[in-house]
């Protein structure tokens, strides 16, 4: 049985594996550029974030209808479940979708479908975050949020993804701040390959909860010592680092050094049909490759409990908490 964890950065449409996309593109009678799940499989390698966006979103064009969000969702939750999450809070992007003429409405109730009746089918509980694309407007992103609103009680916070070098926080500052108004959580990717600052400003503009990525918090020893203190959680996601370039090999991940230093790190997939693995999947390479004790693996996994956004349900948390401190390596 694999430690008991929390999942709390995973982009539901990077867990497209080949064999589903082939599978959803002949039920929708589209026709993808490459000659069978091998051919497909083997692009799954990238120079960069940018590279990676680019075959994200070609593939998008297989998820049409609410079956098939349904479907990617649960594919998604069970193979989690098999490596141990028993909570997942899952990104989607709707403005991909919206601009390729599936409603808002068609996502959501799609994933819910899925994602509602995820304790009982997979023993997960879930929440859904609504995330925006950075390369896109801020408008756009307003426009969005405008649309999110019959459906917010399925969906409980904000986040920022997509392209960062050239898009900073502050350029979203107007939509976080509607966001709040409607009591919605907000989290941002920042620090990933854009700047230090990226993540303060994330802090200071959006009132983020949580830092997505942040890795490159450690390039400044200030802003360290503020996210210990706030006890300011980072979604780390390791296999995703070395695919996009972030870190060259994971031996020379920063994650034990961000444990050293007091940082409230987490341990998660991002996209992993794209990146090599899944949640359990990451845990087993930063124990083998950076050598993490059990301890270590243990405080991650907790860590993912702390950070997640159960306070309207304390009694789960300590419940995912206790199974934790039980766990028997």
């Amino acid at each position: 049985m694999p430690l008991p964890k929390a999942e709390l950065h995973l982009h539901i449409e990077g867990t497209l594996e080949p064999e589903l996309a082939f599978a959803l593109a002949a039920r929708n009678g589209v026709e993808l550029p490459y000659a069978d799940t091998e051919e497909l499989r083997k692009a799954y390698l990238f120079d960069d974030l940018q590279t990676f966006l680019n075959l994200y979103y070609e593939l998008m064009a297989v998820l049409r209808t609410e079956r098939d969000f349904e479907d990617l969702a649960n594919a998604y939750l069970a193979r989690a479940a098999a490596q141990g999450v028993r909570h997942a809070e899952i990104f989607f992007d709707p403005q991909a979708h919206i601009a390729r003429g599936v409603a808002m409405g068609t996502v959501v109730e799609g994933l819910w479908r899925a994602l509602g009746s995820s304790e009982t089918n997979h023993g997960v509980s879930t929440r859904l975050i609504l995330c925006f694309l950075r390369d896109e407007s801020a408008d756009s992103a307003m426009r969005t949020l405008e649309a999110a609103k019959p459906y917010l009680d399925r969906i409980v916070g904000i986040g920022l993804d997509s392209a960062e070098v050239g898009h900073p926080p502050v350029k979203f500052r107007e939509v976080y701040e509607a966001a709040a108004e409607l009591g919605l959580r907000r989290v941002a990717h920042a620090g990933e390959e854009g700047p230090p600052e990226y993540i303060t400003e994330a802090l200071d503009v959006l009132g983020v909860e949580r830092v997505d990525h942040g890795l490159r918090c450690m390039e400044d020893a200030e802003l360290v010592a503020r996210l210990v203190r706030d006890r300011i959680p980072l979604t780390l996601c390791p296999l995703s680092n070395v695919r996009l370039r972030a870190v060259d090999v994971l031996a020379e991940h920063p994650l034990p050094a961000m444990l050293d230093a007091g940082l409230l790190c987490t341990v998660n997939s991002d996209d992993p049909a794209y990146f090599g693995g899944y949640a359990g999947d990451n845990f087993d390479a930063v124990r083998s490759e950076l050598g993490l004790t059990e301890d270590r693996l243990r405080e991650l996994a907790r860590n993912s409990f702390v950070a997640s956004f159960l306070e309207d349900d304390e009694e789960l948390r300590a419940r995912y908490l206790a199974e934790v401190d039980a766990y028997e390596f």
